[in-house]
């Protein structure tokens, strides 16, 4: 069988255009570990500059979010990572930090983004992964 070029352009035209992916991970300086079963919420910017949710996952057992769920179409915009560290890295934990809060931009909404958080007992960092 043989493909026109006319053939594969309608093809690409057709294929619906890949949506962008978000993913993070907790990495325990303190514990030299991942910091799992931590819950995490993922909100967009409305244009009215509210906070929609788009999606809640619990980190695994190697600290990670892997994906909010291929049925989110992660289209360009303002985001952001919420991570509820109250009962990190168990039920007795107060941590200094209960709650960390990420905010990011998507400007390639056919691109990857992992947002990884470093966390130790007092302090966090966060930076664009891949």
């Amino acid at each position: 069988m043989k493909i026109t070029a006319l053939a594969l352009l309608l093809a690409t035209i057709a294929a619906p255009a890949a949506a962008a992916d978000i993913s993070t991970h907790i990495l325990d300086l303190a514990q030299g570990v991942g910091g799992k079963a931590v819950p995490v919420v993922l909100s967009k910017r409305s244009a009215a500059g509210s906070w929609e949710k788009i999606g809640t996952e619990v980190t695994d057992s190697n600290g990670r979010v892997r994906s909010f769920g291929s049925a989110n179409a992660f289209d360009v915009g303002v985001y952001r990572l919420e991570f509820d560290m109250s009962d990190y890295p168990n039920a007795e934990a107060s941590p200094f930090f209960p709650e960390i809060t990420v905010t990011f931009q998507v400007t390639d909404k056919a691109g990857h983004y992992h947002v990884p958080v470093v966390v130790s007992p007092y302090g966090y960092s966060t930076y664009r992964g891949n």
